[in-house]
């Protein structure tokens, strides 16, 4: 377990680290309307440090792993980063952007996207946690899947699916 934390780890502080550079972007306040586009590119970081974990985890095994070996080591890392959302939320909100959800808010209302009711509802630190808590195990285990399917390595067992071939 002790991989799957280090990875867990870091992907929860490239998290944060980018919430960072999207409040000094401007992305939390000015350029606010370009916030969804931009927190898009995470994308990009997410699935690097989860194939630099499958990496990680196959060179520790030797150089071979196989498709359950991987899915259950993303699974694993998702578990970790889905846990530890709340606090990075609370985080992200309270000390590196405090005025996102207020600013956010504004910006709904003022351009007829949602009702103040709706807005508030939608843009608070609770609706955070849990819409980050599900994304962050939804799509780790996406992740994990392309992955386990990519980086399995000959040799190493496939999920069975009949009988062997011989």
């Amino acid at each position: 377990m002790g991989m799957e934390l280090k990875w867990g780890l870091l992907f929860s502080l490239s998290t944060l680290v980018w919430a960072l550079i999207e409040k000094l972007g401007g992305f939390h306040d000015a350029r606010l309307e370009q916030h969804p586009w931009f927190s898009m590119l995470f994308m990009i970081p997410a699935v690097a440090i989860y194939y630099f974990a499958v990496r990680n985890k196959r060179a520790s095994q030797g150089g071979t792993i196989d498709f359950k070996q991987i899915f259950m080591f993303g699974l694993a890392v998702s578990v970790i980063v889905a846990v530890l959302s709340p606090l990075l939320q609370w985080v992200t909100h309270r000390v590196i952007s405090p005025n996102y959800f207020a600013n956010i808010i504004q910006l709904s209302v003022s351009t007829g996207r949602m009702t103040q009711q709706q807005a508030e509802a939608f843009f608070n630190l609770n609706s955070y946690i849990i819409q980050s808590s599900i994304f962050a195990l939804v799509a780790g285990v996406v992740t994990t899947l392309v992955l386990a399917a990519l980086m399995q390595t000959r040799g190493a067992q496939k999920p069975s699916g009949g009988a062997p071939q011989g």
